[in-house]
């Protein structure tokens, strides 16, 4: 088991809210840019000013103690709308510009069914009201709602800064969309701490760099996915290193550890983090970027996190025992909002939480994240997580991306498929299905002998196929499901006793 470390002091009554930073620092660094958007740069006085007026309003308007925002505004106008509705005493939902009528509909049935009970009192500590309500993808294809106090995210500014120094207390990058809560916690840390926001309304990597460099922004938090881009920026048109970062954040995705190299000559003085967390559980691990680590190892506990490992019956494993994570800390969130039936769903257990996924601990408190516990594979009858797969797969230069998926199979239960993303990939033709076999048979020779030499047997894909355009979920991530669905579509036409 990890335990927790000493504490910190606690933080001041002001600081335990999400929001409530905003007047001290409208008071001490009144002419400081509070957001900068690429189109508004707004003080922290004037934001302040603006949330105040707005939080009146909304009290004028009697409007309901749970808000779905207009997540078609601008980057600036949405954290304004967010702190004047948590100013207010309300919380906010934010939800995803790009949902379909049906998704959006849906979630603004959650949010009035909400609307209409009463506010629970959390014994009388505004600090443990909720303040936001996010949305990450359901197994159904609809939203899921994760509603969260400010407490768990106060705690985890915090830590964030007791963990990495001065560089989290200054200005950050936060380039990506509001509605993924990784960028919306790095864009409100920049008011939590008084340093500020950079964001942009949609995602550039040249505006991006350039910022970073014109703006001697100390802090970035990206996912993956963005950082290569970056990174294949800077190559083709030699773009200078960034010396102004002093630390980049990473997570929402497996970082693919053989790029760290070229992102520490990119940006030579930053402190490069990965971390790794959940919607529901906020941070949970952490470890200095290194390229010769383990895929799976993801870290120390952070300290105010308390970390177990245990089998199916729920009891503690010793050290080195692979089984479900299990945590406990105070960045817990409170509750999911509708019908959160799945099989994504986080467990509870008393004061700890799981979100299903599966790993071990050493004993020096290293965790090790073998994959999810709903995409597990049983292929002659041994156990196979894909993400081991996949990360081994992305270390091979022609390999962008990759998803590992279990096809019904009388002989072995599940035969193992893998659909990629080249490097080299051309744009399909418009009559052209989104997934291919293979074509190039050389490289899926090749593919094969690089799995058998650093895989067991029952671990190697047997078939081999492409996708273009590679689907990804709102936050950037491989969206599994729908290359699930496309391989499942590819079943009438292919060998499955290969």
């Amino acid at each position: 088991m990890s335990g927790l470390q000493a504490p910190s002091a606690p933080l001041a009554g002001w600081q335990r809210l999400v929001h409530g930073p905003l007047a001290h620092w409208a008071r001490q660094r009144p002419g400081a840019i509070a957001i900068d958007d690429g189109q508004q740069r707004i003080r922290f006085a004037d934001l302040h000013a603006a949330v105040q007026q707005q939080a009146q309003a909304l009290e004028a308007q009697n409007a309901p103690h749970t808000r779905l925002l207009d997540a078609s505004q601008s980057p600036a106008a949405l954290i304004s709308d967010f702190l004047a509705t948590n100013a207010s005493g309300r919380c906010a939902a934010l939800g995803d510009k790009a949902w379909s009528p049906a998704q959006q509909a849906q979630a603004q049935h959650w949010i009035d069914a909400l609307a209409a009970t009463p506010r629970s009192d959390a014994h009388g500590d505004a600090a443990l009201q909720p303040f936001y309500i996010g949305f990450t993808s359901g197994s159904t294809g609809l939203p899921k709602g994760f509603r969260r106090h400010h407490q768990s995210w106060s705690e985890s500014f915090r830590v964030c800064v007791d963990s990495f120094g001065e560089a989290a207390n200054g200005c950050v990058m936060a380039p990506g969309s509001l509605s993924h809560s990784l960028f919306l916690f790095g864009a409100l840390q920049g008011i939590w701490t008084g340093g500020g926001m950079q964001l942009q309304p949609r995602f550039s990597a040249s505006q991006c760099l350039a910022t970073l460099r014109q703006q001697a922004t100390p802090c970035l938090v990206a996912v993956p996915s963005q950082l290569l881009v970056m990174l294949q920026l800077a190559e083709r048109r030699a773009i200078a290193p960034v010396e102004s970062l002093a630390l980049l954040m990473i997570s929402g995705a497996r970082w693919m550890r053989q790029h760290t190299p070229a992102l520490q000559a990119l940006f030579p003085n930053a402190r490069i983090v990965e971390f790794y967390g959940a919607s529901e559980s906020s941070f949970i691990a952490w470890m200095d970027a290194n390229a010769d680590a383990p895929p799976q190892v993801v870290g120390r506990a952070f300290s105010n996190v308390q970390l177990q490992i245990r089998d199916a019956d729920m009891q503690p494993l010793p050290s080195g025992n692979m089984g479900t994570i299990w945590l406990r800390s105070p960045m817990l969130f409170i509750d999911y909002v509708g019908a959160q039936a799945d099989a994504t769903a986080a467990l509870r257990d008393g004061e700890w939480l799981s979100v299903r996924d599966m790993g071990s601990l050493d004993a020096q408190g290293m965790l090790t994240l073998v994959g999810r516990e709903q995409r597990m594979i049983v292929t002659q009858g041994k156990n196979l997580f894909p993400e081991e797969v996949e990360a081994l797969l992305c270390e091979h230069p022609r390999v962008a991306a990759a998803s590992v998926h279990g096809v019904d199979d009388a002989l072995r239960g599940k035969q193992v498929w893998v659909a990629l993303q080249l490097r080299d990939d051309a744009p399909p033709s418009a009559a052209q299905p989104p997934l291919q076999p293979l074509s190039d048979a050389a490289l899926a020779r090749e593919l094969a002998d690089w799995c058998r030499s650093q895989l067991e047997a029952h671990k190697c894909p047997r078939r081999w196929f492409s996708a273009t355009p590679w689907p990804q979920t709102a936050s950037g991530k491989t969206d599994h499901p729908r290359l699930a669905q496309w391989l499942a579509d590819a079943l009438p036409s292919a060998d499955k006793t290969a």
